[in-house]
């Protein structure tokens, strides 16, 4: 069964909240799942790059685990029809014009396509100093195709409504690979504190380094940091040493390493707040 079968699947049994929160470039259903209640609030993102597919599973592995403290809406599989490509090739193309444009891009093998289907890298898409990435590229291209314009990607505008929607008090952005952290996104200095704060304590329930990335720009994380003023993470899950793509038997590592990074979020989350909350008392 393909992943977006097994993410839709799980939605339907799902017996918490629930959502479908948009649709994607091929028309499929973008599905979030809530977990716990209150504030404060999260959001975690799995599977925006199309070959980083595995991370939808850890997604569902997250969902066994809700937070102690405040709630998380999951989002396990973002570039679904991108994920379909890598597993399944241009049979799962639904358009005929758009395999046509596919196979011309990029011959027939998706195996490493990181993009969604029309060529844009949701994760360079957002408007947070969009287009100015040392890898950008400003073509539809198998990665790093800034997109037409700021959510040009259905996929990623309709994560940005959601995001804006539900105001979250910080994101996670599951990745592979390379077991780091990226947290920093020009904050000024009493975010940079904060955000720091936050960062390392999911640094710790991983054993994950952070790391800076001083060439990002029009990711998720970035967006949520510069335009939301929050926390946000993207977590790179996995050993280096592994392969894109990744396969489910590198799932349990994954899970070993990355399975209570949303509780730790949460927990951190409300230690942030508990501390404003106090500051503001005084």
């Amino acid at each position: 069964m393909d992943i977006y079968r097994r993410i839709r699947a799980a939605y339907g049994a799902y017996p918490g909240e629930k959502r479908v929160i948009g649709r994607s470039l091929e028309g499929r259903a973008l599905f979030a799942f809530r977990m716990g209640e209150g504030r404060p609030l999260g959001i975690a993102v799995y599977a925006v790059h199309a070959r980083e597919w595995l991370t939808a599973l850890l997604a569902l592995e997250h969902l066994k685990r809700p937070p102690s403290r405040g709630s998380v809406w999951l989002v396990p599989l973002l570039d679904l029809d991108g994920a379909l490509l890598v597993q399944r090739g241009l049979e799962s193309v639904r358009s005929p014009a758009r395999r046509e444009a596919l196979l011309s891009l990029n011959g027939g093998d998706f195996s490493l396509w990181k993009a969604n289907a029309a060529g844009t890298d949701l994760n360079v898409n957002f408007p947070a100093r969009w287009g100015r990435g040392k890898s950008n590229v400003f073509a539809p291209a198998p990665a790093n195709f800034v997109g037409e314009c700021p959510l040009s990607a259905p996929e990623s505008r309709a994560l940005a409504a959601f995001t804006l929607k539900e105001r979250p008090d910080y994101t996670l952005a599951f990745h592979t690979k390379g077991e780091e952290i990226y947290w920093h996104f020009h904050q000024p200095p009493l975010r940079l504190v904060r955000d720091y704060f936050f960062a390392s304590a999911v640094a710790r329930s991983t054993g994950y380094p952070l790391k800076e990335a001083p060439s990002s720009s029009g990711g998720y994380k970035d967006w949520c940091i510069e335009a939301l003023h929050i926390p946000a993470l993207t977590i790179e899950a996995g050993e280096n040493a592994l392969s894109h793509p990744l396969g489910e038997g590198a799932l349990p590592a994954l899970v070993r390493r990355a399975g209570e990074a949303v509780r730790a979020a949460a927990e951190a989350a409300k230690e942030i707040e508990w501390k404003k909350n106090s500051c503001a008392r005084r």
